[in-house]
Protein backbone atom coordinates (compact mmCIF):
# COMPACT_ATOMS: atom_id res chain seq x y z
CA UNK A 1 0.00 0.00 0.00
CA UNK A 2 1.35 3.40 -0.98
CA UNK A 3 0.11 6.93 -0.21
CA UNK A 4 0.94 9.73 -2.64
CA UNK A 5 0.23 13.44 -2.14
CA UNK A 6 0.09 16.11 -4.83
CA UNK A 7 -0.65 19.85 -4.84
CA UNK A 8 -1.65 22.01 -7.80
CA UNK A 9 -2.48 25.71 -8.22
CA UNK A 10 -6.16 26.30 -8.89
CA UNK A 11 -8.46 29.04 -10.13
CA UNK A 12 -11.95 28.39 -8.74
CA UNK A 13 -13.51 25.99 -6.22
CA UNK A 14 -15.71 23.10 -7.29
CA UNK A 15 -19.39 23.70 -6.57
CA UNK A 16 -20.08 20.86 -4.12
CA UNK A 17 -18.92 17.52 -2.79
CA UNK A 18 -18.96 14.41 -4.97
CA UNK A 19 -18.29 10.70 -4.51
CA UNK A 20 -17.91 8.36 -7.49
CA UNK A 21 -16.70 4.81 -7.97
CA UNK A 22 -16.03 2.00 -5.53
CA UNK A 23 -12.88 0.44 -4.19
CA UNK A 24 -12.77 -3.01 -5.74
CA UNK A 25 -10.67 -5.16 -7.98
CA UNK A 26 -9.35 -2.97 -10.78
CA UNK A 27 -11.36 0.10 -9.75
CA UNK A 28 -11.17 3.12 -7.48
CA UNK A 29 -13.26 5.73 -5.71
CA UNK A 30 -12.86 9.48 -5.89
CA UNK A 31 -14.03 11.81 -3.13
CA UNK A 32 -13.99 15.46 -4.13
CA UNK A 33 -14.91 18.50 -2.06
CA UNK A 34 -14.49 22.27 -2.45
CA UNK A 35 -11.30 23.81 -1.07
CA UNK A 36 -10.89 27.35 0.14
CA UNK A 37 -7.95 29.09 -1.40
CA UNK A 38 -6.24 28.59 -4.72
CA UNK A 39 -4.89 25.07 -4.45
CA UNK A 40 -5.96 21.53 -5.14
CA UNK A 41 -4.63 18.78 -2.93
CA UNK A 42 -4.82 15.14 -3.97
CA UNK A 43 -4.21 12.19 -1.67
CA UNK A 44 -3.92 8.85 -3.45
CA UNK A 45 -4.02 5.60 -1.50
CA UNK A 46 -3.14 2.80 -3.87
CA UNK A 47 -2.61 -0.93 -3.58
CA UNK A 48 0.01 -0.77 -6.35
CA UNK A 49 3.42 0.57 -5.32
CA UNK A 50 5.90 2.36 -7.57
CA UNK A 51 3.60 4.25 -9.95
CA UNK A 52 3.97 7.76 -8.55
CA UNK A 53 5.22 9.21 -11.85
CA UNK A 54 2.20 7.84 -13.72
CA UNK A 55 -0.20 9.16 -11.07
CA UNK A 56 1.46 12.57 -11.37
CA UNK A 57 1.02 12.63 -15.18
CA UNK A 58 -2.66 11.59 -15.01
CA UNK A 59 -3.38 14.20 -12.34
CA UNK A 60 -1.45 16.92 -14.19
CA UNK A 61 -3.47 16.22 -17.34
CA UNK A 62 -6.73 16.35 -15.37
CA UNK A 63 -5.76 19.53 -13.58
CA UNK A 64 -4.67 21.26 -16.79
CA UNK A 65 -8.26 20.87 -18.03
CA UNK A 66 -10.14 21.81 -14.86
CA UNK A 67 -7.92 23.93 -12.57
CA UNK A 68 -10.56 23.59 -9.85
CA UNK A 69 -9.76 24.20 -6.18
CA UNK A 70 -10.61 20.99 -4.39
CA UNK A 71 -9.55 18.41 -1.87
CA UNK A 72 -9.48 15.08 -3.65
CA UNK A 73 -9.06 11.66 -2.09
CA UNK A 74 -8.52 8.67 -4.33
CA UNK A 75 -8.69 5.13 -2.98
CA UNK A 76 -7.31 2.81 -5.64
CA UNK A 77 -7.34 -0.95 -6.05
CA UNK A 78 -5.32 -1.31 -9.26
CA UNK A 79 -7.26 0.90 -11.68
CA UNK A 80 -5.70 1.72 -15.05
CA UNK A 81 -4.85 5.35 -15.92
CA UNK A 82 -7.91 5.44 -18.21
CA UNK A 83 -10.22 4.49 -15.35
CA UNK A 84 -8.57 7.08 -13.10
CA UNK A 85 -9.17 9.80 -15.71
CA UNK A 86 -12.79 8.67 -16.17
CA UNK A 87 -13.53 8.70 -12.42
CA UNK A 88 -11.99 12.17 -12.02
CA UNK A 89 -14.13 13.50 -14.86
CA UNK A 90 -17.21 11.86 -13.30
CA UNK A 91 -16.43 13.50 -9.96
CA UNK A 92 -16.19 16.97 -11.49
CA UNK A 93 -19.42 16.41 -13.41
CA UNK A 94 -21.20 15.17 -10.27
CA UNK A 95 -19.98 18.21 -8.33
CA UNK A 96 -21.59 20.49 -10.91
CA UNK A 97 -24.95 18.67 -11.05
Amino acid sequence: METLNFTFEAERPVARRAHVGVVGSGDLEVLLEPASGATTTVCVRTSVDGYGAIWRKVLERFHARHRCAARIEINDFGATPGVVALRLEQAVEASQA
